[in-house]
């Protein structure tokens, strides 16, 4: 028997030895792998404002759960009144977790509400664990949508200006390692591993007093006159500076479901024929080389003229014009025998300095460069439709910005969403002939001309409406069409442009200086008044009070 005790004792001895000794490294490993945990330290994401300082996209932490399935599994009971409050099926979430049981972490759900994360932690249930996070909110919602954009459920930008500068926005979340009990609660904190790295701020250029405006009255016009979509982009011309974008339809980038369709900043990724507004980019050419100045008699009579076997017609005989009473009246007789006297090569350069052809550079994700084709390929005809806009495609930010480059006495400036960006102005056109188009422009608001509804009271305005037929499956459609006005304001030292595009508007009233000037007129009206700006046309109120719709063609 003492044989037998002592060797036990030896045994015993021998295993302690090698417990303590030989498989000390492993068996301490064996114990952290189960009570020694590395977790992430969730970092915020920067935070998006407008100019002014004001919060377009901010991160707020939450919490979310998930479980560790064996765990759980061995307290079936437990699984029902966690589904009541996470509004599942319990079976569900017990087939989920049996399928998952060799794993160690599944998430259950993403971005809690506080009281439903608070009642899951009441429970204490083994095996589920809260893990806090961030989730994006976006105070201004569909208003500033297009612009800002939305990030998934990983908090990755994947849209608009979020998706454009995610690298910038996103921070770097740290780690720690800590003491977990078998419950799965973190007892103790052992060591700070690497800390979080905040994201970095963003300031955009967007006035976010201009985008509600420009906002509200763009939906108003839109659902008026039934139209399928629109958009409005409103710069600094001076800066450049993007002060609002918005479009219709919108989405509420808070809950961003999967309209994609309505996902689309349609300022910046859609193009259209614009029509009539880019008449003044032809007429910038012809005086450019010395073809005509603004007093050159232009004849428009019968009404018609044909180029190529194709008729091109006015909306009325407006007979002998000069060169401004045909951007006045909007003439596409007059405007393609003065661009016929071009070579295609010269009437090519002067569209391209005005950026059309090219992207405008923002960054923006999905950005269009629009079309302008080589002059190589120009037939006679294509030349005499590019003059009054057809034949070319850009998107309103590009019309925004060749439109701020006549207001801004030919300095082409790049658009830009961020502040302190970057964006010398290029000399894209003579200062004289920037002078004299957009003197040429401002006749078209008076009372003679096609955009007397784009007024605004105690301002001179410049600008120029159009209207294009939309192109359909068998050529171009009878009756859709693309109404818009481009203008700047006040005309005497301009501060803003504004580019605003109706498509498919229905009804009686399709044409620009009937759907889109109004608009252009309260955004401007709005815009004037916020922006602080002082008027410039005090003797024109006084002496036509009570004039302001006038009349002349409806272009």
């Amino acid at each position: 028997m003492l044989l037998i005790f002592m060797l036990c004792s030896i045994a015993l001895i021998a295993r302690a030895v090698n417990l303590q000794v030989m498989e000390t490294d492993f068996l301490q490993g064996q114990g952290e792998a189960r009570f020694l945990r590395e977790v992430t330290i969730a970092s915020t994401r920067g935070v998006i404002t407008d100019r002014n300082g004001e919060p377009l996209a901010v991160s707020t932490p939450v919490d979310s759960v998930w479980v560790h399935p064996g765990q759980l599994l061995e307290y079936p009971e437990k699984i029902k009144p966690l589904a009541e409050l996470l509004n599942a099926n319990p079976e569900e979430i017990e087939r989920k977790l049996t399928q998952r049981s060799n794993k160690e972490f599944v998430w259950l759900l993403r971005r809690l509400n506080p009281d439903v994360a608070d009642k899951i932690r009441g429970l204490n249930i083994p095996g589920v664990n809260l893990q806090k996070e961030y989730r994006r909110f976006y105070p201004a919602g569909e208003v500033t949508s297009h612009v800002i954009g939305f990030t998934n459920i990983d908090d990755v930008g994947q849209e608009g200006l979020e998706l454009a500068y995610d690298s910038w926005l996103a921070g770097s979340p740290g780690r720690k390692r800590v003491i977990k009990d078998r419950k799965g609660q973190i007892v103790e904190e052992v060591e700070l591993i690497k800390e979080s790295d905040p994201g970095k701020d963003l300031r955009l250029t967007i006035d976010k007093r201009l985008q509600y405006l420009a906002y509200r009255e763009l939906k108003s016009t839109v659902l008026q006159h039934g139209a399928r979509s629109g958009s409005v982009v409103v710069l600094d011309v001076n800066s450049g500076e993007v002060l609002a974008m918005v479009n219709q339809p919108s989405y509420n980038p808070n809950d961003p479901g999967h309209d994609t369709d309505g996902m689309r900043n349609r300022a910046v990724t859609d193009v259209i024929e614009p029509g009539s507004v880019m008449k003044p980019i032809a007429i910038t050419s012809v005086l450019e080389y010395g073809l005509a100045i603004p007093t050159t008699p232009v004849e428009t009579s019968p009404g018609y003229t044909v180029v190529s076997g194709h008729t091109i017609r006015d909306h009325s005989n407006y007979g002998l014009l000069d060169v401004t009473g045909v951007v006045m009246k909007s003439s596409n007789v007059g405007v393609t025998k003065l661009a016929l006297q071009l070579k295609p090569e010269q009437m090519w350069d002067t569209y391209h300095r005005y950026g059309f052809g090219e992207a405008t550079g923002t960054g923006f994700p999905g950005e269009s460069a629009g079309v302008l084709r080589n002059h190589r390929r120009w037939r006679r005809l294509e030349q005499a439709t590019i003059a009054y806009g057809y034949g070319i495609s850009a998107t309103p930010l590009q019309l925004a910005q060749a439109y701020a480059a006549i207001a801004n006495g030919g300095n082409l400036r790049q658009p830009a969403f961020i502040q302190g960006s970057n964006n010398p102005p290029i000399s894209a056109i003579d200062p004289e002939i920037a002078h004299s188009v957009a003197v040429m422009l401002e006749t078209v608001t008076t009372t003679a001309g096609t955009g007397t509804k784009a007024r605004v009271a105690n301002y001179r305005i410049a600008g120029k409406t159009g209207t294009s037929h939309k192109v359909s499956a068998s050529g171009y459609a009878a009756a859709r069409y693309v109404s818009s006005f481009a203008g700047f304001g006040p005309a005497s030292n301009p501060r803003l442009v504004c580019v605003v595009v109706i498509n498919d508007p229905t009804g009686e009233e399709y044409y620009g200086g009937l759907v889109a000037a109004p608009l252009f007129s309260e955004v401007m009206t709005g815009a004037m008044r916020i922006l602080n700006i002082p008027p410039d046309d005090y003797p024109t109120m006084l002496v036509n009070a009570g004039d302001v719709t006038g009349g002349g063609a409806d272009d």
